[in-house]
């Protein structure tokens, strides 16, 4: 994933254009808006999660599930939620291949804090 955003409480310990990596373990279901939806959170900066390749582009063969543009995350007009599909939850420990999640969850707690 490339983080697109970074203003979250969620993505406050990357920065925009990160590559991260985090388990995608879902078998269906993608992100799907209409091109006015889609062109209002791109120019609010709300996509906060995109899938792309090992450089960082956002292919049709990065896109593990034909989401609408790639998207794998969206911040809500406050950015204080994020939906995403792809799961950092699995992503704590380089023992299971990436502690990347982790920054997430250390941002919600130091938000709550």
């Amino acid at each position: 994933l490339r983080i697109d955003s970074d203003d979250t409480p969620f993505t406050r310990h990357f920065r925009r254009g990160q590559l991260v990596r985090f388990p995608v373990a879902h078998g269906e279901g993608n992100y799907v808006a209409d091109e006015e939806t889609l062109e209002r959170l791109e120019g609010e900066g709300r996509v906060v999660f995109r899938y792309v390749d090992e450089t960082g582009a956002a292919t049709a063969a990065a896109n593990p599930n034909g989401s609408a543009r790639n998207i794998a995350g969206v911040a809500g007009e406050r950015r204080n939620v994020v939906g995403l599909m792809p799961h950092p939850d699995r992503a704590m420990s380089l023992l299971v291949g990436s502690d990347d999640g982790r920054g997430i969850f250390r941002g919600l707690v130091e938000a709550a804090a």
